[in-house]
Order: C-alpha cells, then sequence, then structure tokens
C-alpha cells in the first residue's frame, strides 16, 4: 500500500511514456505500428488494430516522427481554412471554387484521396465512371441541349443556369454552387439558352419585368431609375396578355382572311356574269343591225365598240377589285405566319423583345370584311337599240352613238361590281376626321415605287423610296406592258381599297405631280388621257415653281398656297374623300376631291422636267429637301458655298 501511495504521489517523470487509452505508464512496450502510444493490454488482439485508430477513425493518422520530452511528436498538421485569418481563407476558398470550376474531375479525386479505398471500392467506382462515360456517350447532345459554358474540351449538357453569375454548368461545374455556402444566394433556374439576352445590361440583373408604357423588358433597378413611374407586370403575366391579343388578333385574321377568299371567289363568278350579260346584249344588237345593215354598218361598229369599253372597264374594275384583295390576303397570310412563329417562342424575355420590335414595324394591314355584288342593268342598252332602230332610220348613226353614250354616263344604267363595307353606320359615324398631324399618322400606310412601272427617264433610288428624273440619260429597264413609254410616270406598288389611308411625299422641282389613278391607265399611250393629268379617273396636284395646282380630266385649277416641300396624301375611300395637305407644324389644306371610286387607285407621280424628285418618307420623319425649287441664282448659290467653305 506504501508503494502504491508513492508511486501514486511521485510526479510522473516528463520522461516517461504513457498509454494513450488507459494512461498507464509504458513500461518498455513497443510503439504500435500506426505510431500510437498503446500499451500492450490495450492493444489487445492486434488482429482488430489499435483501439486509438478505431476510437478516432475520422482524424488522419500520426505518422512515425521525432520524441520529445518522452512523449511522440504530433505529425504536422497544415491548418484549415477556419484556423487561418479569415480574408485569408476567404481567398483560399475562392481560388479552390474557381478551380473547381476549371477542373470538373478535381473534386471528385479529392474525395477519393480524403478517404482510403479497398480494391474492391477502385474497381466498383471504375465501373461506375465507364457506365457514366457510356450513358453520356449514348445521349449525345441535341440542338435543343445548353452547354455547359465550363466545359471546353469536351462539351457537357447543362443541367442549370445561374442568373447571378451569367452562365450554364453541367453537374460537375455546378458542385460549388451546391455545397459552398458563398453560393447559396444565387439564383439557379432550368438551362437557358442566350442567358446574356435574359439581363439587364445596364444593372446587370435579370430582366423580370415589361414596361408597358415603352413596351420592352426591364430590370428591378431600372423601375427606380429610366422607368420610373411606369406601369410594369411580370413578363410572365405581360406574355399572357399579349398572347391573348394574339390569340384574338389570329382568330380575327382568320376571318378576314376567309372573308377576302370569299370574295375573290364572288368576283371571278361576277367576271363570268359580266361575259354572259354582255354576250345578251350583243345578241339584241346583232339581231337589230340585221335590218338595218347596209345604213346602219358605222352605227353598228361604233355601239359595239362602246359596248366593249364598257365590259372592258367592268372587267378592269373587278379585275383591279381582285388584284388588291389577293395582294392584301398574302400580307394577311405572310403577318399570320409572323403572329404564329411569334407565339411559338418559348423564351419570355425573346418573345417579348421580338413582339416589340414586330408591332414597330409592322403595318395596319386590316382588311374590312366586303360583300360583293353586281348591277346589272345592260338591258338597257338593249331598249334603246330596239326604239333607236324604229325611231331614227334616217338619222341612225348620230342617234345611236349620242344615246348609248348618255345610257354610260348613267349610273343606273350599264354593269359595274358593287362593294359594301360590312361595318355598322353608327360606327362609321362615331370615327372622327384626322385634323392634326397625329392623327393622319394613324392611318399610315407603307408605300414604294413600282420598278415595272418606271419610265425609262426616271431612277428609282433608296430602296424604291425615291425616283429622280434623269432626262436625258436612260435606264436599261426591261420592256414592260406594266412601264410607261411616253410619260415620265411612275406608279406605287401599294393600292388603296376601302378605309383611310395617308402617305407623305417630299418633292423637289417645278413641274413635280403628285396623284392617285386607277391600275387601268394606258402605259404606252401619247395621248393626254395616259397622263394623270388628262383622265377622268386621275386626281393629282402640281408644283410649278411658284404656287400649286389641281388637275382633273385634263382640267387645271389653279391654286394660291404658299409651298410645301412636304405633301401628306390623305384617302377616305368609302366617302370618296382625296385630300393634299402640306406637312409643317401644322396641317394645311392645299385642295381636296370628292369622287365615286370604282376600283382600288395607285399613289402615281409624273416628273415632268429634268432633276425633278419625289421621296416617299415613312411617318414622321424630318423634313430632308430645303424647297420644292432648287435656287435659281447662280449667284447666290456661289455665295452660299463660298461662305460654307470659309467656315
Amino acid at each position: 500500500m506504501a508503494d502504491t501511495a508513492v508511486k501514486k504521489a511521485a510526479p510522473i517523470s516528463k520522461q516517461q511514456k504513457l498509454c494513450a487509452v488507459c494512461s498507464g505508464a509504458l513500461s518498455g512496450d513497443k510503439p504500435a505500428a500506426c505510431a500510437h502510444s498503446v500499451c500492450g493490454s490495450c492493444l489487445g488482439d492486434k488482429s482488430k488494430g489499435c483501439p486509438e485508430c478505431l476510437q478516432s477513425s475520422d482524424k488522419p493518422k500520426l505518422a512515425d516522427g521525432p520524441k520529445q520530452n518522452g512523449t511522440d511528436a504530433e505529425a504536422p498538421q497544415i491548418k484549415s481554412k477556419e484556423e487561418l485569418d479569415p480574408k485569408a481563407a476567404g481567398e483560399i476558398k475562392i481560388q479552390e471554387d474557381l478551380k473547381e470550376s476549371e477542373d470538373p474531375k478535381k473534386p471528385v479525386e479529392e474525395k477519393k484521396e480524403g478517404k482510403p479505398q479497398t480494391d474492391v471500392e477502385v474497381k466498383n467506382g471504375a465501373k461506375e465512371e465507364v457506365k457514366e462515360e457510356k450513358e453520356v456517350k449514348e445521349e449525345p447532345l441535341g440542338p435543343d441541349d445548353v452547354v455547359c459554358d465550363s466545359c471546353f474540351e469536351s462539351p457537357c449538357r447543362a443541367l442549370k443556369s445561374c442568373l447571378t453569375c451569367l452562365v450554364s454548368y453541367c453537374e460537375a461545374h455546378l458542385r460549388p454552387h451546391l455545397e459552398n455556402p458563398k453560393f447559396h444566394n444565387h439564383r439557379l433556374v432550368e438551362p437557358l439558352r442566350d442567358i446574356e439576352r435574359r439581363t439587364c445590361e445596364s444593372h446587370k440583373w435579370p430582366l423580370e419585368l415589361f414596361c408597358i408604357a415603352d413596351a420592352c423588358c426591364v430590370c428591378q433597378d431600372c423601375v427606380t431609375e429610366e422607368h420610373k413611374g411606369h406601369n410594369t407586370v411580370p413578363v410572365v403575366e405581360a406574355r399572357s396578355q399579349i398572347e391573348r391579343e394574339l390569340s384574338e388578333k389570329q382568330t380575327e385574321m382568320v376571318k378576314t382572311v376567309t372573308a377576302a377568299e370569299n370574295a375573290i371567289n364572288k368576283l371571278q363568278l361576277n367576271t363570268v356574269s359580266i361575259e354572259n350579260s354582255v354576250t345578251e346584249v350583243r345578241a339584241v344588237i346583232e339581231s337589230q343591225f340585221e335590218e338595218l345593215q347596209a345604213v346602219m354598218e358605222r352605227a353598228k361598229r361604233e355601239v359595239t365598240e362602246i359596248l366593249e369599253c364598257e365590259e372592258k372597264q367592268a372587267l378592269r374594275q373587278a379585275d383591279g377589285i381582285r388584284v388588291h384583295l389577293e395582294q392584301r390576303c398574302t400580307e394577311l397570310k405572310k403577318t399570320q405566319a409572323q403572329v404564329e412563329k411569334l407565339s411559338k417562342n418559348k423564351n419570355d424575355v425573346d418573345f417579348l423583345q421580338e413582339y416589340s420590335e414586330w408591332k414597330k414595324e409592322a403595318t395596319d394591314i386590316s382588311l374590312p370584311g366586303v360583300s360583293i355584288g353586281l348591277m346589272d342593268r345592260l338591258n338597257s342598252f338593249s331598249r334603246v337599240i330596239v326604239a333607236s332602230t324604229q325611231e331614227l332610220c334616217a338619222m341612225l348613226v348620230s342617234s345611236y352613238i349620242e344615246k348609248v353614250k348618255e345610257t354610260c354616263k348613267n349610273d343606273k344604267m350599264g354593269i359595274k361590281t358593287t362593294v359594301h363595307e360590312i361595318v355598322a353606320a353608327k360606327q362609321n359615324m362615331t370615327i372622327p376626321d384626322p385634323v392634326s398631324h397625329a392623327d393622319f399618322l394613324k392611318y399610315a400606310s407603307n408605300v414604294s415605287f413600282d420598278a415595272d412601272s418606271t419610265h425609262k427617264f426616271l431612277r428609282l433610288t433608296e430602296e424604291n423610296k425615291k425616283v429622280t428624273n434623269t432626262t436625258p440619260w436612260q435606264h436599261p429597264y426591261p420592256d414592260l406592258p406594266e412601264r410607261f413609254e411616253n410619260w415620265r410616270q411612275v406608279l406605287a406598288t401599294e393600292s388603296f381599297y376601302l378605309g383611310r389611308h395617308y402617305f407623305e411625299v417630299d418633292i423637289s422641282g417645278e413641274g413635280t405631280h403628285i396623284g392617285l389613278t386607277y391600275k387601268s391607265i394606258d402605259r404606252k399611250g401619247n395621248e393626254s388621257n395616259s397622263c394623270i393629268t388628262g383622265n377622268n379617273f386621275s386626281w393629282c396636284l402640281q408644283w410649278n415653281g411658284r404656287t400649286f395646282s389641281a388637275w382633273h380630266s385634263d382640267v387645271e385649277t389653279p391654286l394660291n398656297m404658299e409651298k410645301f416641300t412636304r405633301i401628306g396624301v390623305y384617302v377616305d375611300y368609302s366617302r370618296g374623300l382625296l385630300a393634299f395637305y402640306g406637312v409643317d407644324d401644322t396641317m394645311t389644306l392645299i385642295h381636296k376631291y370628292k369622287a365615286e371610286f370604282l376600283e382600288p387607285i395607285y399613289p402615281a407621280f409624273w416628273l415632268s422636267k429634268k432633276e425633278n424628285i419625289v421621296a416617299l418618307v415613312a411617318p414622321g420623319e424630318p423634313l430632308r429637301l430645303k424647297s420644292p425649287s432648287p435656287p435659281t441664282s447662280p449667284e447666290n448659290g456661289s455665295i452660299v458655298s463660298k461662305i460654307a467653305a470659309k467656315q
């Protein structure tokens, strides 16, 4: 007992070794193979291993090292990131994150190194890797798959996209975002293509809102800055609203196209009816003139020509309406295809941005529903011919010709296609007439020159938006039936029919004429009726260098108006109204016509003198021609040039 007490009371020498398990003194016991200080009794069955290792299997093993002060010296350990300076630890973490992003295999390798694997586990891991490689090979990237932005040598399919980093990641490169707390505030979404387009260029925030006032996608900072006070909605809600509008518009366009196609079919039937009706009247003419063949030979030819002219006019009218409706149908179908393509876009931001661009560029191509009819009163010809045969044998030629002509002039006689807009009368009454420039621009139409009708002395430039008289230089245009041969004129490609229309032109040079006419105007004749000033189906305005003049049916009406470089042309087809305005700070009425339009009307231009210029301009475009006529004084022009050169 005394010896035991002495042993307990005696201080343990610093050089004496103790067991790490029972704290008993080691007396000549050999250290364990793992370098732990464990006595023989605690070590027990060596097949089970070191108890210290078994108790702390998650701690790294100590390597054999020098002994200090009678105890085993611990192996040197690298301080963890938490034990280092916080700033330095953050930098190390960022570098490791970057390295992990650059090398997707490194995290897997480090995980393997941290925990020893048996041969079986290594083999199983190798098999799993082979399986994964096979699976990747079995599922190649498709055209719609989003590729990982961090895989350079062998592109992999992206698993997520980060709206904060603006980068798409595969499964391997996504691990830092899932495991590192620093990335937990990043917003991960399903893989997105063109992720940069979904972010604000100014603030680098996701475009999650749609500004209704400016029709564009904005971020949360834009709402407090450039778009402050504007009405904004989430892009998903905005898309839903616009999709509903597009769906309604598409339904309306389908109905309009169907109505237009029905009208075209009815016009084709009317063509047959016109031919049949004319055939019937021709038979009456033949039967009546058989009695007076010798005396009435000349009168017969004249009356037949009048009837054929009536037939041609009726057929031209029907053909003009048909061509217009076919053109509008094609435009509507094209717009319908664009809307369908736009609706299929699954990307909300792309959809809204493309919709905004489409809406800016899109023109009003609406086509009111029409009802096609036929007013056939040609039987009045037969009555006139029969009565004239009995009453006017002595004055055969003059009597027939005059009465038939008078019959043709009567609107209640003859034959023509009738067109009525299917619009409620109250609706027409509620639409006010345009007054301000903005009011007219609501009916703006996109107009361009028709290259097939351009005279050889006229040159088209700026994508057929500008025409110049280049006399005496001709242009090698092909000979076409539509091309004007004698008058230096050109028509527009677009036509106006039903509803309201408006376009603007800039003019330069005296002798410039702006007007509207039918497509049936003679292109090859040299008489006045082949010019837009000399027939009863053309209405035009002329600038003569000093003032304006109105021309119709070869009659000039001088106008006491100041000069304007820009002319606005307004057409209300249903009301038979055609008006010319001087466009400046205000809209100044120059002249207006009241007429009954029978066919679609085409913008027409006559550039009678050298260097006349007419430019079709976009609505609201700034003035680019300084005056309708160039300066006539060369001295003043030279002075201005000299002053400009000095400056």
